[in-house]
């Protein structure tokens, strides 16, 4: 799939935007103030525009290599940081801005790691809905956007190049002078104002360290058990099939990583509603548990058969089953579960997720919500566009097809080797 220049432009300023908001929310929680951290005054972030701008063009041909695909991310953000920070440096006389990035070899080759890996998350949850996008908008539109967002970001950069090569003395050497109406003294005096606002220097985090992330009951604190529990929930259903079965099978319920939704719906269930119950006697909490353990189990069998039509699990074959979505014997396992959750597991885990660094856990929060959700969502779309698939349906939009290219009935079918048809006798 190719896309022109209007649509590279658009991919630019629409991740360009995501990026800067995302460093403008965080630096609002870390400062209680709005700061434009952007190197142009306009609300872009230049450099990782450019590289999903990049990716977009590179990254499609790879299919469903995610190795290669996240080795091409991290050269090309290198390599556009390498080339913006060598001309940026010598346009601008100054480099100032760079005070904020953490300083040691070490520590560049870790934030390039991790933000090559961030981007490319972000480019496979949100590029399937911006392809659809830019397809909907009409070419005469997307041109007029190319020439009026290029225009403004050479506008916006030849002020900061100007201000920043004539330097701040100048210009309050003109205030002095009473020559504030001059068009280059006030652009000046902004341009460098909103600049030392917004790299003022690596910022002393000291005065935090007596603030508890995620303290008592907190949503922030269910998120990171949802987030553990689904990760744990994986790799120990995986091991189990591995033990009792004799097959590795991926137990993931979504497209991207190792998440089970059902242990990490389940985990926040038993914390939300057990934990109230932590000091009572064990056989009611072996009791509630058990009960809850197997409505859970039981309403997810129901959604996943009336959405999707399929069915990942059924113990029909087992005794004292309950319609085949769950049976006692399971029941007495989620109380027991319960019981060593309330107990034993719980305790030490709030302890530890209490222990985050208060600011980076928060924001990491709101990545995690906002990528889950994204997560669990385009599974939902592959999902369905499978089913519609086996009815012999083709596609009906640019999202579909990329999904019938990228997401074909062999990675489905792969990825949930348990699953089969609701309406199937085996």
């Amino acid at each position: 799939m190719t896309f022109n220049s209007e649509q590279q432009t658009l991919f630019l300023l629409i991740y360009g935007f995501m990026a800067w908001a995302a460093e403008v929310i965080f630096f609002a929680v870390k400062e209680k103030t709005f700061i434009n951290r952007g190197l142009i005054t306009l609300p872009i972030d230049f450099e990782i525009g450019l590289v999903f701008s990049s990716i977009s063009v590179a990254l499609p041909p790879l299919g469903r290599n995610y190795g290669a695909m996240y080795f091409i991310t991290l050269a090309s953000l290198v390599f556009t940081r390498a080339v913006l920070g060598f001309f940026g440096g010598r346009l601008t006389r100054n480099a100032k801005w760079m005070e904020a990035a953490p300083s040691g070899t070490w520590r560049n080759l870790l934030l390039n790691l991790l933000s090559a890996a961030g981007i490319l998350v972000i480019y496979l949850l949100f590029q399937p809905m911006l392809i659809v996008l830019v397809t909907m908008i009409p070419t005469t539109v997307l041109a007029v956007i190319q020439i009026v967002a290029w225009v403004l970001i050479l506008v916006d950069f030849a002020a900061v190049v100007f201000a920043m090569r004539k330097g701040k003395d100048s210009f309050e050497a003109q205030m002095e002078k009473g020559q504030t109406d001059e068009l280059s003294a006030r652009i000046g005096k902004a341009v460098w104002t909103r600049l030392e606002k917004a790299y003022p220097g690596i910022q002393d985090e000291h005065r935090r360290s007596e603030i508890v992330f995620a303290k008592g009951m907190s949503l922030d604190k269910l998120i990171w058990v949802f987030l553990i529990s689904a990760m744990l929930g994986d790799v120990i259903e995986t091991f189990y099939c591995r033990l009792v079965g004799g097959t590795w099978m991926s137990r993931s319920s979504v497209i991207f990583g190792p998440f089970s939704f059902v242990w990490g719906i389940g985990a926040v269930l038993l914390t939300v509603s057990l934990n109230r119950l932590k000091d009572k006697e064990d056989r009611w909490i072996l009791l509630a548990g058990g009960l809850l353990g197997g409505a859970f189990e039981y309403m997810c069998s129901v959604f996943t058969e009336l959405v999707f039509g399929k069915v990942f699990w059924d113990y029909s074959y087992m005794p004292l089953n309950i319609g085949g979505r769950t049976n006692v014997l399971f029941m007495f396992f989620w109380g027991v579960l319960g019981l060593v959750w309330v107990k034993i597991a719980y305790p030490p885990l709030e302890k530890f997720i209490e222990r985050f660094p208060p600011l980076a856990a928060k924001i990491a929060t709101w990545l995690i919500i906002v990528l889950m959700t994204m997560n669990g969502l385009f599974t939902m779309a592959v999902m369905l566009r499978y089913n519609e698939r086996q009815a012999d349906q083709p596609p009906s939009n640019i999202l579909e097809e990329f999904i019938d290219h990228a997401y074909d009935d062999d990675f489905v079918e792969n990825r949930w080797q348990n699953m089969v048809s609701a309406d199937s006798d085996e």
